[in-house]
């Protein structure tokens, strides 16, 4: 994970019971918690490890509309006026800036392709707009790609996921939530087939409510709890440069790097045209659902087969709340990164722009993505199990959308009208 992520000190011990109980202290499950508290609905968030220890930390940041899926465009829009609140809301800087975000094209492929995604979110009155190659010489100075082109989005923006989360999850407390680290849930209590709450390696929480913001956990969490979700993994390695001159503050994506500035003056970094994919026993269980996404994307990944499918294989996948289950085992997902990729990215972007000729690497890290087969989250009730309500499945861009996604959820759990239309996210389209 990246050093410079803030811990937080929360409570050590369970209460008895609670109104709603979440499992999963990453971005969404904390705004989720934040959200109810503001509310004064009593709330109890529980998180296996510390609070944005996983991909909610591990991300680049990017709070970005374009290029997401049409259907997914509304929370993108109400998670910006969330971000652009947040730094009030929780009472400190999350390092929000409406910078904007650009996608280069090099090949006419990639031309058309954002021109169709234009032309398909014509009816959300974004601001994105076409940009000519001279476009993008005036706006990143002193390159010296061969760029047909690209899009850009003024709005779309970025925030320091090292700090945001955490951040967050202060203020929930501060307003009443009540959080604990190091406290795994094993598994659901139920009655008459209806959640009555939650049971922990430290006992049970009786509650009305639970909400599932597991990330990756989620699919083997509900697993053994009877319900299958399909979400493969996929690595993300990272980098961030010590502090140095740039081509621009807004953040840039190209076909095999992009950077953005981070707040203390360096860059974040990453080969964005590869992701490692390992692969584990899942793709032997659920793989045939992603055949149509491998077959546009598989120039992306870089297929491997080696010690992550044992380290998983070893991971149980089915137990009793009445022993240690696999998140007391293992409390963080932590891959290490692909060096070879940092290199590569690098490598490509100063090719592009010759000011990072200069960069000098500050930190390193991964993360683990949990990709489902339309690369959309579910956010949705579970109609076989009452009582439970389930968030994940981001798929690589839940960051940005974090604030928006949480309260939706919230507003599912709490019985409140929602946010933005949810049923683009539910949980009987996969």
């Amino acid at each position: 994970m990246t050093k410079t992520l803030e811990r937080i000190q929360t409570a050590d011990v369970i209460p008895e019971s609670t109104s709603v109980v979440i499992i999963g202290g990453g971005i969404v499950g904390v705004s989720a918690a934040l959200t109810l508290a503001e509310r004064n609905i009593p709330v109890v968030l529980l998180e296996k490890g510390h609070i944005a220890g996983e991909q909610s930390s591990r991300n680049l940041g990017w709070i970005r509309k374009t290029s997401r899926h049409f259907d997914d465009v509304p929370l993108a829009q109400a998670a910006d006026k969330l971000w652009a609140q947040m730094s009030q809301r929780v009472g400190r800087d999350v390092g929000y800036k409406q910078s904007g975000i650009m996608f280069l094209s090099d090949s006419e492929e990639q031309l058309v392709m954002h021109e169709s995604w234009l032309e398909s979110v014509k009816s959300l009155e974004l601001d994105s707009r076409m940009l000519t190659p001279t476009d993008v010489d005036t706006m990143v100075q002193g390159g010296k790609g061969k760029w047909l082109g690209g899009i850009y989005t003024p709005s779309d923006g970025r925030a320091e996921p090292a700090i945001a989360t955490s951040a967050m999850a202060q203020a929930a407390v501060n307003k009443g939530a009540i959080l604990v680290q190091n406290c795994a849930v094993r598994g659901l209590s139920r009655s008459a087939g209806k959640v009555t709450g939650v049971v922990t390696e430290q006992g049970e929480i009786r509650c009305e409510q639970v909400l599932l913001a597991g990330g990756a956990w989620s699919r083997r969490f509900l697993d053994n709890e009877g319900i299958s979700l399909p979400t493969l993994p996929l690595i993300c390695s990272v980098m961030r440069t010590k502090p140095m001159e740039g081509p621009t503050e807004i953040a840039v994506g190209a076909s095999n790097f992009s950077f953005r500035k981070h707040q203390d003056g360096g860059f974040i970094i990453t080969q964005r045209g590869a992701l490692d994919a390992p692969l584990c026993l899942d793709h032997l269980l659920i793989g045939h659902r992603y055949l149509s996404q491998l077959k546009s994307q598989r120039s992306y990944l870089r297929v491997s087969l080696g010690n992550y499918f044992l380290k998983d294989l070893a991971i149980s996948r089915r137990w009793d709340s009445g022993s240690s289950s696999p998140f007391e085992k293992v409390r963080t997902i932590d891959p290490l990164h692909n060096s070879g990729l940092n290199q590569e990215a690098l490598t490509n972007l100063r090719k592009a722009w010759p000011a990072f000729d200069s960069a000098q690497i500050e930190e390193a890290w991964a993360g683990q993505i949990d990709v489902t087969p339309d690369s959309n989250p579910v956010i949705d009730r579970i109609k076989d199990i009452p009582g439970l309500t389930i968030a994940t499945g981001f798929s690589g861009h839940g960051f940005g959308t974090g604030p928006a996604a949480g309260q939706l959820a919230a507003d599912l759990v709490s019985g409140m009208n929602p946010i933005i239309d949810p049923s683009p996210y539910r949980f009987d389209r996969l």
